[in-house]
């Protein structure tokens, strides 16, 4: 099997990894290497369903010994197997590089004999990009649970951003879907990543990945569960895939579709959480474990919290600008900033980057509100935002050419 087959075949099966996070780190190459790895060195590109594509995502192979019950990989599954070498993935990566289609590596891998084997594979691999081909560009790579401390530590030497995927919400799900595998050993990764990362040592930080919709926990399990890892792990990123259909078991799901819209909701919700103040339980409880499908977290919060709005722009803290639907971090900021000046009207709003068609349902200026207050109620503000989502989503959207007439 000649390399072009390899990658035909590991990088499709790559394609369940979600990373689409900058890279966060300074590595620099010496002046005899190529590539580098600051902040602005990933160059993003995404594909239609909004995943990253500016990495070259590869396995190293996709042989597994473990059975997972929603992985295409398993081992029970009758698929092409392939494994690269590392001298042909420091080829494909370094000429994949040469020709700007790439800034940077994330390789992975199926469990090929054992953990420690594994791992090892990937860090002769890595070290030889590093080393023989003197490639200082982004890597990102995937721990492997199980294997030793000491190849952690090396792992980490290497590459700019490690992953421990702890792939299913609970260890109930874990254990009924991936028997082979338990979240302790995650969590290990996670605490020595934690413990030891430096500007040399994963400077990029870690990140991690669950499965959204193989197994039946709720929203609420799930952003609990994240928000735990953000807690305890200061993790850089939790990536939501939406699970795909591609395996037949009773264990499993009957769905058509992956459930894109709930692996977006969840995205927003993870934002909320990481940027704007939010706990998770404001957004979700035990009456309400399910995020709205129509409508996207914050402006579901600001509808159930109705008695708390509208805000009053020019009067109102920076952290209740931020429960505001439409005004994000950087709007607030340009709002606090500019009313010590002026009162700040609506077209002021448009001005600064509010969303108006969002926010001015939730705020007033002055006193007033957009269209009048006798228009401030709850059945009139879902039917818009509802609507206009829906008009947005129907819009006949195409990309520019850079030669459009």
């Amino acid at each position: 099997m000649n390399v072009k087959e390899k990658l035909s075949i590991l990088a499709d099966a790559a394609k369940y990894d979600a990373s689409c996070s900058s890279s966060g780190s300074n590595r620099n190459s010496n002046s005899y290497g190529i590539g580098n790895a600051c902040s602005f060195g990933i160059c993003h590109s995404f594909s239609s369903d909004g995943r990253c594509i500016s990495l070259l995502k590869i396995l190293m192979t996709n042989s597994c010994i473990y059975d997972c019950k929603y992985c295409l990989n398993r081992k029970s599954n009758n698929i092409k197997r392939a494994i690269f070498t590392p001298e042909e993935i420091c080829e494909v990566t370094i000429n994949f590089y040469r020709r700007n289609y790439i800034e940077g590596l994330f390789l992975s891998s199926g469990i090929v004999r054992s953990p420690d084997y594994t791992m090892e594979l990937m860090i002769r691999t890595i070290s030889m990009l590093r080393n023989k081909y003197h490639f200082g560009g982004y890597i990102h790579a995937k721990a492997i649970p199980g294997a030793s401390k000491k190849l952690l530590k090396d792992l980490g030497n290497l590459v700019d951003r490690l992953s421990a995927n702890i792939e299913l919400p609970t260890e109930n799900s874990l254990k009924l879907l991936a028997p082979n595998k338990n979240q302790s050993e995650v969590s290990e990764i996670m605490h020595y990543v934690k413990d030891n990362q430096s500007r040399k040592y994963v400077p990029a930080g870690q990140s991690t990945q669950m499965i959204i919709g193989a197994s039946k926990e709720s929203d609420l399990d799930i952003m609990q569960k994240s928000e735990n890892m953000y807690s305890n792990y200061k993790l850089k990123r939790v990536f939501y895939s939406a699970y795909i259909p591609v395996n037949k078991d009773s264990l499993l799901p009957s769905l058509e579709k992956p459930p894109l819209v709930r692996e977006n909701r969840l995205y927003q919700a993870d934002w909320l959480i990481r940027y704007y103040n939010f706990k998770v339980n404001d957004l979700l409880s035990e009456d309400n474990p399910f995020f709205n499908i129509l409508i996207d977290p914050k402006a579901d919060y600001a509808l159930r919290h109705l008695d708390e709005f509208p805000k009053e722009i020019n009067k109102c803290s920076y952290y209740d600008l931020l429960k505001v639907p439409g005004i994000g971090v950087v709007t607030a900021k340009r709002i606090i900033s500019s009313r010590r000046n002026f009162n700040i009207k609506f077209d002021d709003l448009k001005r600064m980057g509010v969303v108006i068609k969002r926010a001015k349902y939730f705020i007033t200026c002055d006193g007033k509100y957009f269209i009048g207050n006798e228009f401030f109620k709850k059945d009139f503000i879902v039917s818009n935002l509802v609507l206009e989502d829906k008009l947005y989503e129907t819009k006949n959207v195409e990309q520019l050419s850079l030669f459009s007439e």
